[in-house]
């Protein structure tokens, strides 16, 4: 099983949707942690969220509603699993959070 990533979630931002987007992750039973974090300057169109881990790509997403989106959260987390490095060649599987990427930055 790939290591733990870290799905980080603006908590500034308001309706960010914790307690639905923990329990799903933890009942998909994905090695994720979910991380509350400042503002990670996606205030035009919250909710901001993160999706990063060591020697992986990271993916910045805007526009993201934690309740609604939930299937297309834990479909991209798990894409973002079994992609090498982290880099996502086909985003179909991610549902609307395709449309919500504002950035994609390669693993050191």
């Amino acid at each position: 099983m790939p290591d733990p990533v870290r799905l980080h979630v603006c908590a500034n931002c308001p309706g960010s949707g914790w307690d639905r987007l923990r329990a799903a992750l933890e009942d998909a039973g994905l090695p994720v942690a979910l991380q509350p974090t400042g503002c990670m300057n996606g205030c035009a169109e919250p909710v901001a969220l993160a999706l990063q881990g060591a020697d992986r790509a990271t993916y910045f997403f805007t526009g993201v509603d934690p309740e609604a989106d939930v299937a297309d959260i834990l479909a991209t987390v798990e894409t973002y699993l079994a992609a090498d490095k982290g880099w996502i060649a086909d985003a179909r599987p991610c549902g609307r959070l395709r449309f919500c990427l504002k950035g994609r930055v390669p693993a050191l």
